[in-house]
């Protein structure tokens, strides 16, 4: 089953009941960018706005973080989001957000999650409708059937530090050598020691993922083996989705996602962090 669907097939889709769009869409903090007031100025119609940083553990220091499994329950059917329907994810930078809000609601127990390929640009280009205003869902009931395995916490990346397992940074790459500093304040530079590097960006084109034989060579290319377990960082959890869904696509069964990612590991005192090229 693909992870995504067409332009195409959403509008075909648009008033399936049985399909929920979701508004993926976040963006850095020192873009100059608000995701929720460009929702309210003009979304594809029917979609509900998934804000990352409220559907979150909000009580963490660290940006948008997983909720607990009840909170994340109710925030996801006040949304009219329930876990047994179709749903498809898109974001306004193309593919970026997304591939978060598709890993969390499939860590949460959905069954069918899609991302939409080339997202609203490419809904937006095509001259398709959209429709402004906040959304009015209809509640909804999400069953909440966590999955632990994917997601990777401090100690369980610090025990594959030690022990040379894979993980794999999304990262620019200057950001992982420590060639540049983080856009978040009060961060060291550099990566998880033993870590890899493969960019997110090297992986999507036209908003939508590379070929799979392009992201299998990409991926073989860091050094990873999709055969043994992965886990999938990055700056703060979000684009380590992008990771885990290249991972996802090209057959990989064992993928965690380190929730704190850089801004947990680089912002503390008590975690080695290397330099340079992979180490």
């Amino acid at each position: 089953m693909s992870n995504f669907v067409t332009t195409q097939w959403l509008a075909e889709h648009l008033s399936d009941p049985d399909v929920v769009i979701i508004d993926g869409s976040w963006h850095m903090p020192n873009s100059g960018r608000d995701a929720r007031v460009e929702f309210t100025a003009g979304h594809i119609p029917g979609a509900v706005y998934f804000d990352i940083d409220a559907i979150a553990d909000t009580a963490s220091d660290l940006p948008h973080m997983l909720p607990d499994t009840e909170t994340f329950g109710a925030m996801a059917g006040a949304l009219g989001i329930a876990s047994d329907k179709t749903i498809v994810v898109y974001d306004e930078a193309g593919l970026f957000s997304a591939p978060r809000v598709w890993w969390t609601l499939r860590v949460m127990g959905a069954g069918d999650v899609r991302i939409l390929e080339g997202g609203g640009p490419k809904w937006r280009a095509e001259q398709r409708p959209i429709e402004a205003g906040e959304a009015q869902p209809e509640p909804a009931t999400f069953t909440v059937r966590f999955n632990p395995d994917a997601v990777a916490d401090i100690d369980k990346v610090r025990r594959a530090s030690m022990a040379h397992d894979q993980i794999l940074d999304a990262r620019p790459a200057a950001r992982f050598t420590g060639e540049t500093p983080e856009p978040r304040q009060g961060l060291r530079s550099g990566h998880i020691p033993n870590s890899a590097s493969l960019p997110f960006s090297a992986l999507i084109e036209d908003g939508k993922l590379k070929p799979e034989a392009e992201l299998k060579a990409a991926i073989e290319a860091a050094g990873i083996d999709t055969q043994k377990p992965v886990i999938t960082s990055c700056g703060s959890g979000v684009t380590a989705a992008v990771l885990a869904l290249a991972l996802d696509t090209v057959g990989a069964k064992d993928v965690a996602l380190y929730d704190g990612s850089w801004t947990e590991w680089g912002g503390r005192d008590d975690t080695p962090v290397a330099s340079g090229g992979a180490s």
